[in-house]
């Protein structure tokens, strides 16, 4: 059976479906960049307030800006915004929900004026973002922006016809101050530390340059909260289109899967009203900076502590490096050692319980998030992720071991781009050529890595660093098996090698 709006009643036979009237929903959020994430975090909450708490104000409405996002487009709207939530448990439990909280979607590329319209349509309270690190166009050197696009260059010439996300948002937010129309809020989902500090530096500096005085009613309406989610969503592969037709007789073309863990943590700064999410227990904070340090530093750090040397072993996913015995006690010491001691206290957060799940969830074997995606675009996850942590314990006389491994190992997989058996390696990252033209040269200069400044900072000078670095890379490329040198170092052999 197709999952339609039409075949909602025959589905719930077999699976919970929307209960709410979908056509009775208002859509006050307005969503760029619709993908997996969105679907199985926020997307989830709003069904769920809609179900539990007649919330009907608070519907979506997905907006692609991207040639990519047509799949998206094709499959929403032929299931009407549906699709079917699937969780996997560790124990092996799986449930399935349709979702109905994307009420339409509207394909910018095709349709601009539609998208506009629909930021600046008065039930539009609030615009939120999953588009990526890279969507902000920020220069990573700078955290400026970056004006050179060529699309930049067209929207600012040309405001009525937006191509990037500032364009749009611009656009709408123009058409909303001259009807007289409050401003919405901007509500960036996107794993970036400060995540609505930067769509707030990003859109003034964009607005500014397009219309200045535009930019000052933004500066003074438009509100920014900084968010922390958390939900494991791994790429969906074709085992989950095919376990609902085979269980439930449903014919679902994008179905999403996730992990039961879930976390939302937002800045209670709001525009123009708010969904009442704290009835599903999210977190009103007047200060989101703990908890993202947290996330970032522990499970997003910890996803590349284990994926980078997992890829050189040739462990297909997190799961596989957690049931390797080394590689778990890698991470914990990881977390334990150089990680906790950095972070400080966080307000209703005991370190050790947060820690002891991050493990239950790595290792949850149905959801096996493959090390290619943990290790994609690693040139903006670990100067995030890992690098502050490196540099935090150098300046405190901290342990540094296991972070001097990871961009040890790092090197290693830029420059060789294979697994201990030869296997190629599948890396995804928009400075790929970048990072293989200063890893190659590790035989005319062991450093060159380390020379991206804007990636690994003022590393390369400092002295206690670069020891275990070079000592580190030296074993790497004499014995190629990552595995022991974890071992060594977690056991604290290695480290009193180093010392002699």
């Amino acid at each position: 059976m197709q999952l339609n709006q039409q075949n909602l009643p025959s589905i719930a036979a077999t699976l919970p479906c929307p209960s709410y009237d979908r056509s009775a929903m208002k859509t006050g959020i307005v969503h760029i960049g619709v993908g997996g994430f969105h679907r199985a975090h926020q997307a989830y909450y709003i069904h769920q307030l809609l179900e539990k708490h007649q919330a009907s104000d608070w519907g979506i409405c997905g907006i692609g800006l991207r040639e990519g996002d047509r799949k998206m487009k094709e499959v929403l709207q032929a299931q009407d915004g549906l699709y079917t939530l699937i969780t996997q448990h560790p124990d092996g439990k799986v449930n399935s929900e349709v979702i109905g909280a994307i009420k339409e979607y509207i394909f910018a590329i095709e349709s601009p004026n539609a998208a506009i319209d629909k930021l600046a349509h008065p039930d539009t309270k609030i615009v939120s973002l999953t588009i990526t690190e890279g969507g902000y166009n920020f220069n990573p050197s700078t955290g400026d922006f970056d004006f050179e696009s060529p699309d930049i260059q067209y929207e600012l010439q040309h405001p009525n016809q937006p191509k990037s996300v500032f364009g749009f948002l611009t656009a709408a937010l123009k058409k909303r101050h001259d009807k007289g129309l409050s401003a919405f809020t901007i509500l960036s989902c996107d794993n970036i530390q400060h995540n609505g500090n930067v769509a707030r530096k990003m859109l003034l500096a964009f607005a500014q340059k397009q219309n200045p005085s535009l930019a000052k009613w933004i500066e003074k309406e438009v509100c920014f909260p900084n968010t922390m989610v958390d939900r494991i969503t791994p790429v969906t592969n074709p085992s989950a289109i095919e376990y609902l037709q085979k269980n439930h007789s449903l014919q679902d073309k994008w179905s999403v899967v996730c992990e039961p863990f879930i976390q939302w943590v937002i800045e209670d700064n709001f525009s123009n009203g708010r969904p009442p999410l704290e009835k599903l227990d999210v977190q009103f904070v007047p200060d989101v900076t703990p908890y993202e340090k947290m996330k970032i530093r522990l499970l997003n750090a910890g996803h590349s502590v284990l994926g980078i040397p997992g890829a050189i072993h040739g462990h297909p996913t997190i799961n596989a490096c957690m049931e390797d015995e080394v590689f778990a006690t890698f991470m914990r010491k990881f977390m334990d050692e150089e990680a906790t001691p950095v972070l400080g206290k966080i307000e209703g957060v005991d370190l050790t319980i947060y820690k002891n799940s991050l493990e239950e969830r790595f290792a949850n074997p149905n959801i096996k998030d493959s090390v290619s995606r943990i290790c994609s675009e690693s040139s903006a996850k670990l100067p995030k992720f890992l690098i502050p942590t490196i540099q935090e314990n150098l300046a405190t006389g901290g342990s540094i071991k296991y972070g001097a491994f990871i961009l040890a190992t790092w090197s290693y997989y830029s420059d060789k781009g294979v697994d201990i058996n030869n296997n190629p390696l599948e890396i995804i990252d928009a400075r790929k050529a970048e990072l293989h033209e200063f890893a190659s040269k590790y035989e005319q200069d062991k450093l060159s890595f380390l020379s991206i400044a804007d990636i690994f900072g003022n590393l390369l000078k400092n002295e206690r660093f670069i020891k275990q670095y070079l000592k580190m890379l030296a074993h790497i490329y004499d014995k190629r098996d990552v595995r022991e040198l974890m071992r060594l170092i977690s056991q604290n052999h290695y480290l009193v090698r180093m010392k002699e």
